[in-house]
């Protein structure tokens, strides 16, 4: 049974759409690499987490090659994390399949990156987040495009996390 003084700990959640990919028609969708704005995107998207101080615990990366390729040149931008599980599941989900999948989070994580698809990290995202009117928000609703990163900010356990419990702290798209 989880401690109850881990209700009041904080925990950050990121969520990470995908670099831009070769078009696709080139090959299977689940096999499409990074295009090379991609690589330079998701290695922007590794110094803005360094530049933030985020430190992942734990990474949850769907198995596809342009998702792995995402994490892999966000951590020659400098990202770092204890420990990457590729979870299938990720991979053209929804939002209730991801939410799934980030409840599963063990409890001892602090910050969880997801390294996910559009349309379900967008969605994910605006579900989570509290409404709200700050120009992230708006941003975050409106478009949410490759390398978009949401930091959502939340008190609660992941297993018990649900739609509107989490504060959004950024949401920025990385270039490189």
């Amino acid at each position: 049974m989880a401690d109850p003084s881990d209700l009041l700990i904080d925990r950050t959640l990121v969520l990470l759409r995908h670099s831009k990919s070769v078009p696709p028609e080139s090959m299977p969708d689940f096999e499409r690499p990074l295009s090379d704005r991609g690589r330079a995107d998701a290695q922007a998207a590794g110094r803005y987490l360094v530049a933030q101080g985020i430190e992942a615990d734990l990474v949850l990366c769907s198995p596809s090659k342009r998702t792995r390729e995402t994490w892999k040149y966000a951590v020659e931008g400098g990202a770092t994390a204890t420990d990457v599980w590729y979870d299938r599941r990720i991979y053209s989900a929804g939002t209730d399949e991801l939410l799934e999948v980030v409840r599963e989070a063990p409890t001892e994580a602090r910050t969880v990156i997801m390294v996910g698809h559009g349309p379900g990290i967008p969605w994910l995202a605006d579900e989570l987040a509290l409404d709200g009117t700050s120009p992230e928000r708006t941003e975050l609703s409106r478009k949410y495009p490759t390398t978009g990163l949401a930091v959502l900010h939340l008190t609660c356990r992941w297993a018990d996390l649900a739609a509107n419990e989490a504060d959004l702290v950024s949401f920025v798209v990385p270039r490189g």
